[in-house]
């Protein structure tokens, strides 16, 4: 069984994993579906030890391997590119994983694998000159070798022709049923994942729930107060904005206490009228919380708000001592800067284009 309990790890200021928790017991086939950014790759990296998880664990039949190396975890992983060494012939690369066998057994125990495979007689072949198909299996048989307890498929069949797409999926299905390998598979094809997965989940669904939750004006004007108005000349938290139709305030609390607030209101993106748009105004975190990822908590909720609302626009009036939060979780600058009059600081335009499209 896999187990992987509570996996959080940030890049920057942007959340990738946030409390993921994932149960597969032995033999099953998991798919995990959803947009591309929301972590699917990640999470197999973690799993295989490839990155680390800043809190959680990763657990294969009862044991913790949450700090041991890839190669001592008993997980195999295919990259959606193989990564095949170019230098090596095909039986070479399947090879490398068999390191502590003497040369008998490592020839014997690739033979096993070329044919369970469908590869028998290419052995000696440079994986340069192999197809797509061929490089492919070479890439599973190698991440079979060792005899992984778990293995991982990021995309293994991507960029394949449809019909040999469709052949290579029910080889490599009967294949892992025959072994009972417990196996998690990333596909953005849900039709792919209904004929390969004993069970297709969300990667969306296995986050901790939101802590974002919609709260009043009133609420937020101290966060304000304290972080967005310290040492500027205005002493009022209050905009205009606050009152137009359809503005929503945002927030996280802790412990009770609201800890970071966001505003969004619909507003015309300035250097582009025609397309729907959402202004981020008031972005604010507890001083003592800042770069603790709780602002990438707020603005990705936010974000998912305004696109479901239809936004293809999300822009801000921001702070230079903000441009590089914005940058990093994927905002454009635009235009040169402007000192705002309410803060006597310099600002920018900044954007993003969602992937809601028109």
């Amino acid at each position: 069984m896999l187990k992987i309990n509570d996996l959080t790890i940030h890049y920057e200021n942007e959340v990738i994993l946030d409390g993921v928790c994932l149960e597969v017991p032995t033999g099953e086939v998991v798919s995990l579906v959803g947009p591309s950014g929301e972590g699917k790759t990640t999470l197999l990296r973690v799993i295989a030890g490839i990155e680390r998880a800043e809190s959680g664990t990763v657990s294969v039949d009862g044991t913790d391997v949450t700090h041991l190396p890839t190669h001592k975890r008993g997980i195999g992983l295919v990259f959606q590119d193989n990564q095949l060494f170019p230098h090596l012939s095909v039986s070479q690369n399947i090879a490398y994983a068999l390191h502590g066998m003497n040369k008998h057994e490592q020839i014997q125990r690739v033979n096993e694998l070329l044919d369970l495979v469908g590869l028998d007689g290419l052995a000696d072949r440079n994986v340069t000159v192999i197809s797509g198909g061929e490089a492919k299996r070479v890439a599973v048989a190698r991440s079979l070798a060792a005899n992984p307890k778990v293995l991982l498929l990021d995309e293994p069949l991507s960029g394949l022709d449809g019909e040999l797409h469709d052949r290579l999926l029910r080889d490599l299905s009967t294949l892992l049923a025959e072994r009972n390998t417990t196996v998690v598979h990333v596909t953005h094809d849900r039709n792919e994942a209904s004929q390969f997965a004993d069970r297709i989940v969300d990667i969306r669904s296995l986050h901790r729930p939101s802590r974002v939750a919609q709260i009043s004006t009133e609420d937020l004007l101290p966060l304000r107060m304290s972080v967005l108005r310290d040492g500027t000349p205005s002493q009022d938290p209050r905009y205009k904005q606050d009152e137009y139709p359809g503005c929503i305030h945002l927030g996280i609390y802790e412990n009770h206490e609201l800890i970071a607030c966001s505003s969004w209101i619909p507003q015309e993106w300035p250097l582009d009228e025609r397309l729907p748009a959402v202004q981020l105004k008031g972005m604010a975190v507890a001083k003592h919380l800042q770069g603790t990822g709780i602002g990438a908590e707020l603005l990705s909720a936010g974000i998912k708000r305004a696109e479901e609302a239809g936004a293809h626009y999300i822009w801000a009036r921001a702070r230079d001592s903000a441009l590089k939060f914005y940058t990093q979780n994927g905002f454009n600058v635009f235009g040169d800067q402007f000192i705002d009059d309410a803060t006597g600081m310099g600002h920018h335009l900044v954007m993003k284009v969602t992937t809601r499209q028109p």
